[in-house]
């Protein structure tokens, strides 16, 4: 199965039960509790990383927000 993660193609096994969650787990993911994923253009809510899953060309995003000070 190809599919892009932050903008470079990967190929994974197939395995048709693979979703968001168990993706984050299968690539050790730092900080999980921590990163929003988009999926084909799609911010998804935390809840839905459970039931989303990955297909053959899947385009994901892992975001990171940080925060900045004012000064």
């Amino acid at each position: 199965m190809k599919i892009t993660i932050n903008g470079k193609e990967t190929e994974l096994a197939e395995n048709r039960a693979r979703t968001i969650d168990s993706l984050l787990e299968e690539l050790d993911v730092s900080q999980r509790l921590y990163v929003t994923v988009e999926l084909n253009g799609e911010i998804l809510d935390r809840a839905a990383y459970e039931t989303s899953v990955v297909n053959e060309g899947d385009v994901i995003e892992f975001l990171y927000f940080m925060g900045g000070g004012a000064r």
